[in-house]
This record gives structure tokens, sequence and C-alpha cells, in this order.
């Protein structure tokens, strides 16, 4: 795992190989699926530590959903964690707008086996509608910086 090894020279904030320009003080999130829909998973990885905060699936689902999922699972543990002075990173532009408007906005069918997932999505929505979001969630700018140190390395 990442935590060990040497922090680039360039940085004394982070273990990951980071640029200047992304702060270290932060969590990147990001989901994968196999098929769309499939088995999807996300997770989240401290960019200071470079340890994973959390990880939830693999689930019938869809990427966008598990961004979106991740996002808000990410906003729920600092805010219950007390955390707020860290920034969140998603490559996920979806995802971004879904938290905004605090609806994930799929078009996954709803089945026997996306009832779980619905429940899921549900309570994010609501725990979204019950909260003031004051952590910024920043655009990952995968062009740039590479992959978000969250992804799976599935591509």
């Amino acid at each position: 795992m990442a935590a060990f090894i040497n922090p680039p020279d360039y940085r004394n904030d982070t273990v990951l190989p980071l640029p200047m320009e992304v702060k270290a003080a932060a969590w990147a999130v990001d989901a994968a699926c196999s098929g769309n829909p499939g088995p999807m998973e996300y997770r989240c990885i401290d960019l200071a530590t470079g340890a994973q905060v959390f990880h939830y699936g693999p689930v019938h689902g869809t990427n966008n959903i598990g961004e979106f999922l991740a996002i808000v699972h990410a906003l729920a543990l600092m805010d219950k964690q007390g955390i707020k002075d860290k920034v969140i990173y998603s490559d996920s532009v979806n995802a971004m707008l879904w938290v905004q408007k605090k609806h994930c906005k799929t078009k996954l069918e709803r089945n026997e086996q996306t009832a779980e997932l619905y429940n899921i999505i549900a309570r994010a929505e609501t725990w979204l509608r019950g909260h003031q979001i004051t952590i910024p969630i920043l655009k990952w700018e995968t062009s740039k910086w590479g992959e978000i140190p969250a992804d799976f390395g599935r591509k």
C-alpha cells in the first residue's frame, strides 16, 4: 500500500507523489464497475497518508452511482468525525453535480437485484438534504495529474 513509500522530495505533507497544486489535507474518492451496470465498488484514500479510509462493495450498480455514494460517504464520515479542515477530490463531474443537487439521477433499473443499493441511495439523499455541505468537493484533474489515488487501476 502507498503508505509505505518514501515521501517525494518536493512534498513534506504526503507520502504520495502528488503534484504541488493538489492539497494533501484531502480525501480522494473513486468507484469501479465491471460492466455498466455490473459489480460496483468504491473507496476513499487519505492523500496525506496513502491509507484507505473506507471501501464499499461490490454490489450490483453503476460507476456513476458509486462515484456519488463515495462522495456522500466521505462527507458523512467527515461530519461524524468532526473533520472540517480537509477537502474531497473526485474525478466525476456527474457525481459532483448529483451531490450539489442532493439527488442521484440514475437510470439504473429498480428490481430485486438493485433494491439494497436503492435503499443506500435513498439514505445518501436524505443525509444530503439534512446537512449543509461545508467541505469543498474539488475536481481531480486526471489529464494534468494522472489517475486519482483512489483509482482501482482496472482500465
